[in-house]
């Protein structure tokens, strides 16, 4: 039996893939709103966000009551398939040229 093609049980990009997308996209939102926007629990953004900053693809500052993110774009994949390629293809990709959160490095 063939499933609905409409069925989500499985996703090209991993949560930690669509966290990143949407603090690229705005770099001081607030992490619940990236878990309504993922689908996913404000815990599990948060722990995301923690593997992100260890693996250097973020880094986080205090501006005032909220966080604003920077992003470390030209980090490698952490996947040796894809290990030659840094994160800034992806977003490029996905976001266009205008990355609105890039470390000088990336730029």
């Amino acid at each position: 039996m063939r499933r609905n093609a409409t069925n989500l049980d499985w996703m090209f990009l991993s949560n930690h893939a669509h966290v990143l997308i949407c603090i690229a996209q705005e770099p001081e939102v607030r992490l619940r709103e990236v878990a309504a926007r993922v689908g996913i629990t404000a815990r599990a953004v948060q722990r995301i966000v923690a593997d992100l900053e260890e693996g250097g693809y973020l880094s986080r500052k205090r501006k005032g009551r909220r966080n604003h993110y920077e992003l470390h774009a030209d980090r490698p994949f952490r996947h040796p398939v894809v290990a030659h390629c840094d994160v800034s293809l992806l977003l490029y990709l996905i976001l266009g040229p205008g990355l609105p959160n890039r470390s000088d490095r990336a730029k």
